[in-house]
């Protein structure tokens, strides 16, 4: 990506609820908005779950287990083919974050361009070796990290030949984050650490974190997306919905333009028939005779600044005898006083 332009990704990751056709619905809905990448997660349920694996949030209705709807999740190789092939026709990098070994297998036959790890699978080093080794850029999310463990996966990526090309990812493992957990501190703290590009994905439901990280150094954001919040899934209230997000992208492209764009406050060139307009000049607040002594309570100032003598000096008339008859809100000119 271009340096100067924060990279965007919209998260389906299990809106689709296992349906082929809502996915590929979603891939022309996020098209719509702008995003730079559409990102999903491969589960293969055989590889990566087991009957034993709790579910985070009880919110299947279908699903007796967890290993059930990893399963009713799935998408064969040719399925997934034909996803990248769509998103690709529609201007979108096709992202995906992989769950086990055989899903970067098959991503590797796919042939994506780099690997978003999931918070979940910073430990899962038998993964990261397969990853590491395929020589992509690789995107990490930490929301489950801690400094040290971050340093020890870098280090783990060094020594197997990884990509360079790396982006920590500030994440909250939380359904949706409260203000008080975001972390946005630690999108500065990540970069001072550890000297790569960070992002922030966020699992807010709002559109305010991102464009806070925005101004914050983040170069990559990402934000689950859903139809509609109250839909089916364990992720619809931390998504922002499709026309949410459309707005989150245009109000960071305004942001970005705002911050590659500084104002030299000291510059007014440009402004000087507005200072003409919305200035002011000095006015009489009574009507004066001639010879009255002009005091503080005569004054006023009035629109606009070219009429006469400028607000700014009402000091210097202070004291000063008028020459000539004005009546009330009549401008003052030097030539009045003696």
């Amino acid at each position: 990506m271009s340096d100067s332009k924060i990279f965007i990704t919209a998260e389906v990751a299990q809106a689709h609820d296992g349906s082929l056709g809502i996915l590929h619905s979603y891939i022309d809905a996020v098209a719509s908005t702008g995003a730079d990448a559409i990102k999903f997660q491969m589960h293969i349920a055989d590889a990566e779950s087991s009957l034993a694996e709790p579910f985070r949030v009880a919110f299947s209705y279908e699903d007796k287990t967890r290993y059930d709807y990893w399963k009713r999740m799935e998408f064969s190789a040719e399925q997934w083919i034909a996803i990248k092939q769509h998103c690709e026709e529609v201007g979108l990098e096709f992202l995906v974050s992989p769950f086990s070994v055989a899903a970067v297998r098959l991503l590797e036959q796919l042939g994506v361009n780099r690997y978003k790890i999931a918070s979940g699978e910073v430990r899962n080093y038998l993964m990261l070796e397969h990853i590491a080794r395929s020589g992509k850029d690789i995107w990490i999310s930490t929301g489950m990290s801690n400094y040290e463990e971050i340093g020890e996966l870098l280090s783990f990526l060094d020594g197997r030949g990884a990509s360079d090309n790396r982006v920590l990812f500030q994440c909250t493992t939380a359904y949706p984050t409260p203000a008080e957990q975001l972390g946005l501190n630690v999108l500065t703290e990540l970069a001072d650490r550890f000297k790569l590009p960070v992002g922030l994905s966020d699992h807010s439901g709002s559109i305010v974190p991102s464009l806070a990280a925005a101004t914050l150094g983040a170069r990559y954001l990402e934000c689950h997306v859903v139809y509609d919040k109250s839909m089916f899934g364990p992720d619809a209230k931390a998504s922002l919905t499709v026309q949410e997000f459309s707005g989150m992208v245009s109000a960071v492209r305004f942001v970005e333009r705002a911050m590659s764009n500084p104002v030299d406050k000291d510059n007014t060139q440009g402004f000087d028939e507005l200072r003409k307009m919305f200035g002011k000049s000095l006015a009489t607040s009574v009507p004066l005779e001639v010879g009255d002594t002009l005091t503080l309570d005569m004054l006023e100032s009035k629109k606009p600044a070219d009429m006469g003598i400028p607000a700014e000096s009402f000091r210097d008339v202070i004291g000063k005898r008028v020459k000539r008859e004005l009546a009330v809100n009549e401008f003052i000119n030097w030539g009045d006083l003696d």
